[in-house]
Formats: C-alpha cells, sequence, structure tokens
C-alpha cells in the first residue's frame, strides 16, 4: 500500500535502475496487467510512440470508453484521466504524474462557474472538455475543438448558450455560427503566448509555407492562419494538403506526429512571445516521462480517483458529446 502523501504528491520518486529497457519492460508490464496506454498528441516523441493509441481529446475519450483493458494509463494531463474514469469507472485509471495539470481547466473553478451559470438563467451549458469533472456536472453537453461547431450548430439557432471554459474557441464559434454564446473568461497558457509578430516573419522566411493554428489562439493569430482546426484537423490537413512546408500554431508536440505521416514535408513550430526558443510546449504536458510511465506500470500509482455521485453527473454531457459525435459522423 503506498501512502496517500506519496499518491497525491502527482509523481514517483522511486529511482528506474540504468540497465533497464524502458521501452521493453514498458509492454511487458501492459501486457502482464492487460493494461493500455493512451497518449496525446502534445506528449513527448518517445511516449507516443509506445502508446497503444494516440489522438486528440475527442479520439482518447472514444477510446476509453470503448477499451476492454483493465487498467488504463493516459498519458496527458489530469482532466483527461478523469474523463477516462468517468466512462469507464469500472476500470483502473492512471496518469503517471497528477501534476500533469491544465490552465485552461484552472480558470475555470466549478463554484466560480456556477454563480456564472445562475447569473444567465435559461441558457444551455456547453463546456470545452479542458476542464474538472466538477465542472462537468454543471454541463449540458461537452464538446472538444474538433466537435464544438457541429454540436453548437445542433442546438436551434435561438438557443441561448453559455460557452465555457475557452473564450477564444467561443469566439471562434460564434464567428463561425453567427451565435451570441455567452462566455466565460478562461484561456490556455501555451495558445495565449504565441506572438502574430514572430510568426509574421517567419512567413517572411517562408512565404510557400501555409499557417496552421488551433482555435484555443487569440483571434489575430485565427485571422493570420491558412487553416483553423483541432489538432487531429490540422494533421489531416497537412497530410492531404499539397503545399510542402506549413508554420504550425499549436503545441509543437504535434509536429513529432505530422512528421511521422509526413517524412518528406516541413513543419516549423510557431514561436511563444515571451521566449526566445522556437517551441511553444505545455510544461504540464511535459511532466510526463518514459521512467513515470513505467513506475506508474509497475507500483500502480498514481490513481484517478472520482466520487461516484460525481461521476454518475458528469457522465451525462460526455456521453451526449460523444452520442451526438456518432450521429455527425464525427
Amino acid at each position: 500500500m503506498v501512502d496517500n502523501n506519496f499518491q497525491t504528491a502527482g509523481f514517483l520518486n522511486i529511482p528506474v535502475p540504468n540497465n533497464i529497457d524502458l521501452i521493453k519492460e514498458i509492454h511487458k508490464l501492459k501486457e502482464e496487467k492487460n493494461a493500455i496506454i493512451l497518449a496525446h498528441y502534445y506528449q513527448k516523441a518517445e511516449i507516443q510512440d509506445i502508446a497503444d493509441f494516440t489522438g486528440d481529446s475527442l479520439a482518447l475519450a472514444q477510446w476509453a470508453a470503448k477499451t476492454d483493458a483493465d487498467i488504463i494509463v493516459l498519458c496527458g494531463v489530469h482532466f483527461m484521466g478523469e474523463t477516462a474514469k468517468i466512462l469507464s469507472p469500472e476500470k483502473r485509471v492512471f496518469v503517471p504524474d497528477l501534476n500533469a495539470g491544465c490552465s485552461l481547466a484552472d480558470s475555470c473553478p466549478a463554484d466560480e462557474f456556477e454563480k456564472f451559470i445562475r447569473k444567465h438563467p435559461d441558457h444551455v451549458v456547453i463546456s470545452y472538455v479542458n476542464t474538472t469533472a466538477a465542472v462537468k456536472t454543471l454541463t449540458d453537453v461537452v464538446v472538444t475543438s474538433t466537435n464544438a461547431r457541429q454540436i453548437v450548430e445542433s442546438f436551434p439557432p435561438e438557443t441561448k448558450i453559455i460557452f465555457g471554459p475557452d473564450k477564444n474557441l467561443g469566439n471562434y464559434i460564434n464567428g463561425l455560427t453567427g451565435r451570441n454564446m455567452v462566455l466565460w473568461d478562461g484561456a490556455c497558457h501555451v495558445h495565449e503566448r504565441f506572438s502574430l509578430e514572430k510568426i509574421v516573419e517567419l512567413k517572411k522566411q517562408h512565404p510557400d509555407a501555409l499557417i496552421l493554428a488551433h482555435p484555443e489562439c487569440k483571434s489575430v493569430i485565427l485571422d493570420a492562419a491558412d487553416f483553423v482546426g483541432s489538432t487531429s484537423d490540422l494533421l489531416k490537413f497537412a497530410t492531404h494538403s499539397e503545399s510542402n512546408k506549413f508554420i504550425v500554431a499549436t503545441e509543437w508536440g504535434i509536429l513529432h506526429e505530422m512528421k511521422e505521416k509526413n517524412p518528406d514535408k516541413q513543419f516549423i513550430p510557431a514561436p511563444p512571445n515571451d521566449s526566445t526558443c522556437a517551441c511553444n510546449e505545455c510544461a504540464y504536458m511535459r511532466l510526463n516521462t518514459m521512467e513515470k510511465l513505467y513506475n506508474c506500470l509497475k507500483y500502480e500509482i498514481p490513481e484517478i480517483f472520482i466520487d461516484e455521485k460525481i461521476i454518475e453527473k458528469a457522465s451525462k454531457p460526455i456521453l451526449k458529446m460523444l452520442e451526438i459525435s456518432e450521429k455527425l459522423g464525427l
């Protein structure tokens, strides 16, 4: 039994022997324990490579809902592990480092969001998946950046809607749909940091490059982009595009999969405005490592635990999202 302080610390300080083959041992542990490894596109390359499935938030949620594994190891951030647990309450769900949080989810405390909802009665509440389980219990339907527009459009035009927590995504969807959703004032620290000035400079250096941007970016970045879409949509666009060069404005972990699928194309990470570094990365996503993944499987910690009542309430808007997505063929 591991003590609670060790569990909630969010990382395992157990040393990993230098002479072991991590890849081999992780595969061995996974088979022994009937475990599946799910990894977000923003994870380190070696974690993406060892995962059974790599995808964006919608795809990870869909896989979590249908897997027959006894153990799910979600290599991503905490809300993703919560989503997997909500969809598979009978399974054990782990995140290699519980400190892998999310600035966007943190920008929307459940108690404050509940007060916000009360100020806007008779509104349908649509929440981005990047929220805590507690916020999901206050939500009518969850969306991802892949399906947000389609799910918003599935409601009659006259429907009053609250959209949270990402104001940039909400503003983008308002512009596409002509809606006037009430927006919570939240944002992702990674996508907020992109510099239009630096992207314009990159474009001058690479005039033949197309600019790809995630809708969590500020509107000035989206206005400059040649294509706007979710992580998986950016990947699909780059794969099918006749262009051979792209400037990519999202967390640069996606470049690994882009290069894997398109080895003859060039992908340039859009730089942040507050650093000399050419890449913009999520420090939370990078907390997960191969060593922590190994220890997570070996010692079966740290585990995601959610109260049954919260699971019951939070599952409804997620299942509603999956139902609508399936109907729309997303």
